[in-house]
């Protein structure tokens, strides 16, 4: 294997070796804490730009299962301590580096992850480039920001999936990087989704006549999506909407809100969520570096707060017929504890709560 160099904005170099594709890449440093689910995050539109590293140790033991994928792969570089070439799995239809070299991402494996989780930690999350060679300038590595994600990853045009089991509802998911367990989750309860393109109007979504409006997932500095925010902003209060993750986001921005971002974001399937309308506790998957200034949102109350570092995890808005959650309740490769949000959706749908 060739020697590769992972080169961080601060000037540390971290050496390892390469594998999947041969190329060069810059992009924003993230770590994730999965003992699992590497396929759905190596298919998670939300990591569009950003170059992806797991803290667990072995990675690629159970190959690449295409039926697991979430959507297309957009990271920009993948690094682990160590990579398996000859993955075990009756489900496994092929290897990660053949997976990432398909795709034209470059890997890095054989590098010391603790102590660059440890560097990302203190310092916070930083660009970085994977390489053949160490760069003499730095400058283009610490000019790089992730700009356009929701349009790189969104769909283009409508698409329709039809319910299990017959139509009990019809669903509008606005597409910011959606990930497909969403749609099967709706699926499941009985709704026909309609996705549509991020860029689709309000008139467009309230013309179809939608029972509920599910907002996505997706990458990026979320207050960037002005376009997305103004129409959210004319659906809140006309139909039940659920929004999760970038969806949570956009949805406090249209609602008067602040975001900020994180030092180093939360992303892995051990996240604690405190539910403060009850006594429970959750452990949930999560995959974002920003987060909702919760007190900012005067039209609504923090449903979830993060048992770590408390930062808000989800919205009511129990004037609009909305709600809202950080984490990811659809998870795959990770817990299913919070998926009861969806049937709390359904009931939303019904006019329960309106």
């Amino acid at each position: 294997m060739k020697k590769g160099y992972l080169v961080l904005a601060d000037g540390q170099v971290f050496q390892g070796f390469r594998f999947g594709a041969e190329t060069a890449a810059v992009g924003e440093l993230v770590f994730t804490t999965g003992m699992c689910g590497y396929v759905e995050t190596l298919t998670d539109p939300s990591y569009a730009g950003q170059i992806v590293m797991q803290t667990y140790p072995l990675i690629g033991n159970y190959g690449i299962i295409p039926e697991d994928f979430e959507g297309g792969c957009h990271v920009k570089g993948y690094v682990v301590r160590e990579q398996c070439a000859h993955p075990s799995n009756f489900r496994c239809g092929g290897d990660l580096e053949g997976f990432l070299k398909e795709r034209g991402v470059p890997g890095l494996c054989g590098v010391d992850t603790r102590q660059l989780t440890r560097v990302i930690r203190e310092s916070g999350v930083m660009n970085a480039c994977i390489c053949g060679e160490v760069p003499s300038d730095l400058a283009a590595l610490r000019d790089y920001a992730v700009t356009g994600a929701v349009e790189a990853v969104t769909r283009k045009a409508p698409f329709v999936y039809g319910a299990e089991g017959g139509t009990r509802f019809r669903v509008a998911l606005l597409d910011y990087g959606a990930k497909r367990n969403i749609i099967r989750e709706l699926q499941k309860r009985g709704c026909a989704v309609t996705v549509l393109p991020a860029d689709a109007p309000a008139e467009t979504v309230l013309g179809m006549e939608p029972d509920g409006v599910m907002l996505s997932n997706g990458p990026g500095d979320p207050a960037e999506n002005a376009f997305q925010i103004a129409q959210i902003q004319k659906l809140l209060g006309k139909v039940p909407l659920f929004g999760i993750c970038l969806g949570h986001q956009l949805t406090a921005l249209a609602a008067g809100g602040r975001t900020y971002k994180l030092k180093y974001g939360h992303r892995g399937v051990n996240q604690p969520v405190r539910d403060l309308n009850g006594l429970r506790t959750y452990i949930t998957s999560q995959n974002h570096g920003y987060a909702v200034d919760g007190d900012s949102v005067k039209c609504g109350r923090v449903s979830f707060a993060n048992a770590n570092d408390g930062t808000c995890e989800g919205m009511d808005y129990p004037d609009l017929g909305a709600f809202t959650v950080q984490f990811h309740p659809e998870a795959r490769g990770g817990p299913h504890d919070t998926a009861f949000l969806f049937d709390r959706f359904v009931e939303l749908m019904k006019g329960g709560e309106r």
